[in-house]
């Protein structure tokens, strides 16, 4: 394990993306390394508790220089004006160097947020897939010709919004950036994105995987910092509309600061998802779901299946087959290639984690498995944290109602389905749900009752660059993905021809 991980460190330094502990790795400015001019953010390895790197933080007058260049950039390159293929052609070069470069990124994206190396090149490989859908989006997308009503013709075409803030999450930052970066730039836009505190270095490695496909310098900057980047980024008059995926308090108070300025927003929010098991179902095949639904990624999705109702009539005989498939995820150094599970993202986290499942003992809660820190000298120095789950509870509880954002899944029963339906959707939520159901009609029936922008049916966490995501109520508004996700970024206009 101890060379693996001397490998790892090796690679990133033979990739230059972290400079040495002495130095500091620069911003991506219109396209330009440049040094930044805040203090430097520090980077640790949440696996190991190393000091990963440091990372220069934008000022608000680079935020400001890299808006500006974006809007010189549209003008001076006619970035939204080329042929759509044109525009395709470098998307689909970006999709390559980040194919190419996916096991750097994905030791990367390890090194900074603990996920296992494979999720992590996995990831890394869907961001290049994400980019390669939007240069055929792009160049085949389609504008319209409404029926005429009168001695005219009509025609429906779409114009880029400018400039786009772009703020990414540290979760899953390499999907996550291309989900904003390659939508908006197949819109004919320019993008300017913040990365997340303690993912900066694989978003910045992303940013730059994009400018050596051959995009026009100016188009893309990726910038680093904390709560004085984001707000001069968001609250910058220059910019046409604001994409923010995280926290649902951090995206109503960007919601707020841009209700004055009408600037369009597409917010990706929180989610309590509850994943439903029915009687009928295959239970052994459900476990295995339910525990990867909540456990993969240590429970840091925004569509982690947090909340469990189980039709009582196969409580116990589910909870057994549960907590053996919780049993079988093994939990360790994320660059072990047995590792399902990693650590945290960070130590602060964990303790975060840890407030949740004692507030939820305290308030009558039984830990069925796991709750605590893991034994052993391989866990003493990271920031791991059991698989969880806690019984005894009703939807009502604190647990149950507020994300948690780690692996502690609530596991609650239900009687009939008008229970169940009621129990679900009531949440501040609506992200995502799960039904477990051999009756199609049961299933149809619930999908279309749950408050939620993704219902998986007899699957979870299945997720498509082709289908449009987003959530309900406190979840965000507007939809990523699919042929909607670029006309996201875009507005529409009407020109009318006398004839």
């Amino acid at each position: 394990m101890e060379l693996e991980e001397e490998q790892n460190m090796s690679l990133l330094a033979k990739k230059a993306t972290v400079p040495p502990a002495d130095q500091v790795q620069d911003l991506l400015i219109a396209g330009r390394a440049v040094p930044g001019d805040g203090p430097p953010l520090r980077v640790v390895n949440p696996a190991t508790g190393a000091l990963l790197g440091r990372v220069g933080t934008s000022s608000p007058a680079q935020v400001a220089e890299a808006i500006a260049a974006g809007h010189e950039a549209e003008r001076r390159t006619g970035w939204s004006r080329l042929p759509p293929h044109e525009r395709a052609r470098i998307l689909s070069r970006a999709a390559d160097e980040i194919e190419r470069q996916a096991d750097h990124l994905a030791v990367l994206q390890m090194s900074e947020n603990g996920k296992t190396r494979k999720e992590s090149h996995a990831q890394a490989m869907s961001a290049a897939g994400i980019f390669r859908y939007y240069a055929a989006v792009c160049e085949c997308s389609e504008e319209a010709m409404p029926p005429a009503r009168g001695d005219y013709y009509t025609m429906q075409v779409y114009e880029p919004v400018g400039v786009v803030a772009a703020l990414t999450p540290w979760n899953s930052p390499l999907t996550m950036g291309a989900q904003k970066i390659a939508p908006a730039l197949a819109a004919g836009n320019a993008v300017v994105l913040k990365a997340a505190e303690t993912t900066s270095f694989v978003t910045l490695a992303l940013g730059q995987c994009v400018v050596e496909a051959g995009l026009p310098e100016g188009l893309l900057s990726v910038l680093a910092g904390g709560r004085e980047t984001a707000v001069a980024l968001v609250e910058d008059p220059g910019i046409g509309l604001i994409s923010f995926t995280g926290g649902t308090a951090t995206g109503q108070s960007i919601a707020r600061g841009a209700a004055d300025r009408l600037v369009p927003m597409i917010l990706e929010l929180g989610g309590k998802s509850p994943h439903i098991v029915f009687a009928d179902a295959d239970l052994e095949e459900a476990a295995r779901s339910v525990a990867s639904g909540i456990f993969g990624g240590t429970g840091q999705s925004c569509v982690a299946g947090s909340r469990l109702f189980v039709q009582a009539s196969v409580a116990d005989r589910f909870r057994a087959l549960l907590i053996e498939a919780a049993g079988a995820m093994r939990l360790g150094p994320p660059s072990d290639p047995a590792s399902v599970i990693g650590p945290l993202s960070s130590f602060a986290h964990r303790e975060r984690v840890e407030s949740f499942v004692k507030a939820g003992v305290a308030s009558g809660g039984e830990i069925l498995f796991g709750g605590q820190r893991p034994e052993g000298e391989v866990f003493a120095e990271g920031a791991y944290f059991e698989p969880t789950i806690i019984g005894g509870l009703d939807n009502s509880a604190a647990i149950a109602q507020e994300e948690i954002f780690g692996p502690v899944l609530c596991f609650m029963t239900f009687e009939d389905e008008a229970d169940l339906v009621g129990a679900a959707n009531d949440s501040d939520f609506g992200l995502a749900a799960g039904i477990w159901t051999e009756s199609y009609r049961r299933a149809w029936r619930v999908a279309r009752a749950l408050e939620a922008g993704t219902v998986w049916i007899n699957t979870y966490k299945q997720l498509s660059i082709a289908a449009p995501f987003g959530g309900f109520k406190l979840s965000g508004q507007g939809r990523e993905k699919g042929l909607q996700g670029m006309r996201a970024y875009q507005q529409m206009k009407s020109l009318y021809w006398a004839v």
